[in-house]
């Protein structure tokens, strides 16, 4: 899990103290109020939503059980309020990359997941379009039936590329923003062109070192959190290890940690 410090610092707190919304069973009124509330705030990219755009049939039947959270956020992404805030009025591409960031809770990895999607839609039509994320491993493995959407991206976990970690401040900027009031890609460029962007740290022109635009022949430290061996208990204290790593074996480093399972906690110039 990321620190709060480095969260502050690199202004995400907000969603780090914020945590994982889940309707778990024998839920009260209070808890599915706010999981709907959760739902719209993370699916509509924090915009503003007016009584009357409210899915009142859906938040009903979530609010008997009839149907899951994964089914009340699909209802979000395939209603005309989705469409005509994201849809309708912006660019195929920015309407992609915010369908990763509100439904998948990532930033686009490369253009083959622009391709994909732009394909799908042309071929297929909307709504086989949004089912696809929702109806994919990586949203039941990430959040199953009963976790509302995250903001996953700032921190490692199996499977994620480590470009995404940087992207998703492009795509990110609090609580207080509605993702509406940029009309514009973020990633179109660098998708293209196959290239991470830095990060800057707070509202500072001060890049965080290690990320991007490092020094070739300079060394990081990486610390990261080794992953508990196959059946020990999960409850068991995992080790804190740290790396001393060439800059340009880097991004192979933290791919490798990704890959067994660890979590990364910082990098920093040696």
């Amino acid at each position: 899990m990321t620190s709060l410090a480095a969260a502050q610092r690199l202004g995400f707190e907000p969603f780090l103290e914020s945590g994982r919304v889940e309707l778990r069973p024998n839920y009260s009124p209070e808890d599915a109020e706010v999981v709907i509330r959760a739902v719209y705030r993370q699916v509509l990219g924090n915009d503003h939503l007016m009584a009357g755009e409210r899915l009142t049939s859906a938040e009903s039947l979530l609010r008997n059980g009839s149907i899951s959270v994964k089914d009340f956020v699909r209802a979000v992404a395939q209603s005309e309020v989705y469409r005509n805030k994201f849809f309708h009025t912006l660019p195929q591409n920015r309407f992609i990359e915010l369908n990763y960031k509100h439904l998948l809770g990532r930033a686009i990895y490369d253009q083959s997941e622009v391709a994909y999607h732009t394909d799908l839609y042309n071929q297929r039509g909307y709504a086989a379009d949004i089912d696809s994320y929702i109806d994919s491993l990586e949203y039941q493995e990430n959040f199953g039936d009963s976790i509302v959407p995250y903001y996953r991206g700032f921190e490692t976990q199996r499977g994620q590329k480590t470009v995404g970690f940087s992207r998703m401040f492009q795509l990110y900027r609090g609580y207080a923003t509605s993702d509406r009031a940029v009309q514009a890609g973020r990633l179109t460029r660098e998708v293209a062109q196959n290239t991470a962007s830095r990060v800057f740290i707070g509202s500072t022109q001060e890049a965080l070192a290690g990320v991007s635009g490092g020094s070739r022949g300079k060394f990081y430290r990486v610390r990261a959190i080794q992953a508990p061996k196959p059946g020990r208990m999960a409850k068991i204290r995992r080790s804190n290890l740290e790396y001393l790593v060439p800059y340009e074996q880097l991004s192979s480093k933290l791919q490798e940690i990704n890959a067994r399972g660890g979590k990364v906690l910082g990098v920093s110039p040696a």
